[in-house]
């Protein structure tokens, strides 16, 4: 797909990866729509909009399916229908099985998972209409190979690799590609704040013995919104931490 013009709606887009896809979108000539739980401060919106680019801002609560049908609709009278979106917010509860949660069990489901199901099914109302339209999904290393005490962040991740396949088949033959990026160690701020001995032992799980960057997971994400014949994959972003 061209990017140009296109508009390219972000869930959780106001730091991390998903503020490095935006970015890396806007330099591409894509009309940005940031999002998050809450307000998104103006100078975001102005750094993407010096790109030449249009941007606003939708917020709301991925989990909750009228929330994400009312940013969809917001969308669609700011900037036009969505052209790609892409399911990027997540959260972690980290426990140990024996003592996690119920509800913390429940709250990752809700957004990882869940989220991705509300803006997805939404979404594709016009997409199908169109017969065009890129879904691209974030997953983890952490929902290929698992990880302790990340019980249900690996499974909310699993859901989404499992979802992006079954959605792929059901909308290829209107010409809408889905898929999935599971990185693995990224630098972001949360690894930043991790002591120089724990980086040591995450680095030593690597082939290429570092972390990747933010620019390695949003340049994956422009490679499958481009290229119009792959749906249904999972590209891996993770040094060879699962080749």
């Amino acid at each position: 797909m061209e990017l140009t013009n296109k508009t390219v709606f972000i869930t959780g887009s106001s730091r991390g990866i998903g503020w490095g896809i935006a970015k890396a979108f806007a330099q591409a000539g894509a009309n940005i729509v940031l999002n998050g739980r809450n307000e998104i401060p103006t100078e975001k919106i102005t750094e993407i909009e010096a790109f030449g680019v249009k941007c606003t801002s939708i917020c709301g609560d991925i989990s909750s399916f009228d929330d994400a049908g009312k940013m969809i609709k917001t969308c669609e009278e700011t900037l036009g229908s969505i052209d790609i979106l892409i399911n990027n917010a997540g959260i972690t509860k980290d426990q140990l099985l024996l003592r996690m949660k119920p509800e913390d069990f429940d709250a990752v489901m809700a957004i990882n998972l869940k989220g991705t199901f509300n803006m997805t099914q939404q979404v594709l109302k016009k997409m199908m209409k169109k017969r065009a339209g890129v879904i691209i999904n974030l997953s983890s290393v952490v929902g290929l190979i698992g990880n302790v005490g990340q019980s249900n962040y690996a499974a909310s991740k699993a859901g989404v690799i499992g979802f992006t396949k079954a959605v792929a088949r059901e909308v290829a033959p209107r010409g809408i590609t889905c898929n999935a990026i599971a990185p693995g160690f990224i630098k972001t701020d949360m690894t930043a704040e991790l002591n120089e001995k724990v980086k040591e032992q995450m680095e030593g799980q690597i082939p290429l013995k570092c972390f990747g960057s933010v620019e390695d997971v949003a340049n994956a994400a422009l490679f499958l919104a481009q290229n119009s014949y792959i749906t249904g994959q999972v590209l891996n972003v993770d040094g060879g931490m699962v080749m």
